[in-house]
């Protein structure tokens, strides 16, 4: 197949400018992706001193990963000027919500009650839904709730949790996630608790392998 001199010159205009637009989009790429992480950091971080207890350390810092790579959970947790466990943090997601999926972080204490949630993402409907996150006497109605005890359902359904008027498919997603994430830590409180134990160890023969030197 030839080309004529017209059609070679559109080709090379064209090339041109995919090389010019994925240039661009790299530059802006580097040019972004810090502050955006950083952005994301600072959220996370507001976020977690918001649902954890007191704490001295950076949880960020000594978050550590759980599970397999296929369903990795990201614990947060929180530590006093001892190193002691005060509490866990983690998000557990909500897939069921009335606009699509609701990201919640979860706090615990080491006890495995809850010392509250936040709302991190969601697309429920403003005015009805978005009382999971402006409602602040419904997110204090988590506080020292346990796995056992607690009747995990909206009050409609004859739970203990309250509904929001016109949006009960929102509350009951966001119960429904939170007693997953009580289940998790049910089921994996040793390995957490051990992962948290074997961090801090390797931090420390680091920490005198650097003094050593």
């Amino acid at each position: 197949m030839k080309f004529d001199k017209d059609q070679l010159h559109m080709v090379l205009a064209l090339l041109l400018v995919a090389v010019i637009a994925a240039a661009l989009l790299g530059i802006t790429d580097m040019f972004t992706r810090e502050p955006i992480a950083q952005a994301q950091r600072e959220a996370l971080h507001r976020a977690l001193v918001q649902v954890l207890p007191a704490h001295t350390n950076d949880p960020q810092a000594d978050q550590l990963v759980i599970g397999s790579q296929a369903d990795a959970v990201q614990i947060y947790p929180a530590k006093d000027e001892r190193g002691r466990v005060t509490g866990l943090a983690w998000e557990v997601v909500a897939p069921d919500g009335y606009s699509g999926s609701i990201r919640i972080l979860l706090g615990l204490k080491p006890d495995g009650k809850i010392q509250a949630i936040r709302v991190t993402d969601h697309r429920e409907t403003p005015g009805l839904g978005d009382g999971i996150v402006r409602n602040m006497h419904w997110l204090a109605s988590f506080f020292d709730k346990a796995l056992v005890g607690t009747h995990w359902a909206v009050k409609k359904d004859g739970g203990d949790f309250d509904q929001f008027t016109g949006a009960t498919i929102t509350p009951r997603a966001v119960v429904g996630a939170v007693h997953d994430g009580l289940e998790f830590f049910r089921d994996h409180q040793q390995d957490i608790l051990k992962a948290i134990e074997k961090a801090d160890a390797e931090r420390t023969a680091e920490e005198q392998g650097k003094g050593g030197q």
